[in-house]
């Protein structure tokens, strides 16, 4: 049974329903395979600088600080030795690359789980005709639709009325926008609803079925 989405106009009002492409909203929906393309996305952006010195990059030490023996205390050859303060760090984080890959074909499917899950739970829209750039038309249209939450909005780069709707939402404190080519899993999953226009569900629904994964 192929799945819906709500169509709604610029006031927010339902107008009607529109059809999903299957090959985008429907078949099984596999929560690990969603996890662990998450997992992915997420270690993808991770900046991996952080670092901390071993005791043969910290500066000084290079004196023993008394002699071997004779004194009562414990014998020492630096004091920069991991035991002093201000001594090197043992097994600290160095930089590091903490990307993994996910094959093209997983993180098409783990995307479509995402968003067939969003589609049977009511939470896509379609938004037609909406044109002024403004924020307050855009919190009332999405009030009177009865969306709330984390607003996802879905566009079409190549569609003229692709500015306006940037400023229009982009004020808002829990909306996030991004264009077609760029859905990725991570926005899909946290976003509560997610509003596409009907260029950008056009547009998604080609891209995907001729390029399974995307871009990477």
């Amino acid at each position: 049974m192929a799945l819906s989405a709500k169509v709604i106009d610029a006031a927010g009002k339902q107008t009607g329903e529109r059809d999903l492409p299957e090959r985008l909203f429907g078949g099984e929906i596999n929560v690990g395979l969603m996890h662990q393309a998450m997992v992915t996305q997420l270690a993808g952006v991770r900046s991996g600088t952080a670092s901390t010195k071993t005791r043969s990059e910290v500066r000084g030490g290079g004196k023993k600080p008394w002699r071997q023996k004779g004194t009562g205390r414990a014998r020492h050859g630096s004091t920069r030795s991991p035991i002093w303060v201000g001594g090197g760090a043992v097994f600290g984080p160095k930089p590091r690359d903490y990307s993994k890959r996910l094959p093209k074909k997983m993180r098409a499917a783990a995307l479509r789980s995402a968003l067939t899950s969003k589609a049977e739970s009511g939470n896509i829209w379609v938004l037609d005709g909406f044109t002024e750039p403004k924020t307050k038309a855009a919190a009332a249209c999405l009030k009177a639709a009865g969306i709330s939450g984390r607003v996802l909005l879905v566009v079409n780069a190549d569609d003229e009325s692709t500015d306006g709707l940037h400023k229009a939402f982009r004020n808002m404190g829990r909306s996030a926008f991004c264009y077609d080519r760029s859905l990725n899993i991570y926005d899909v999953l946290v976003a509560d609803d997610i509003v596409l226009t009907p260029s950008a569900l056009e547009q998604l629904g080609k891209d995907r079925s001729s390029d399974e994964g995307g871009s990477k």
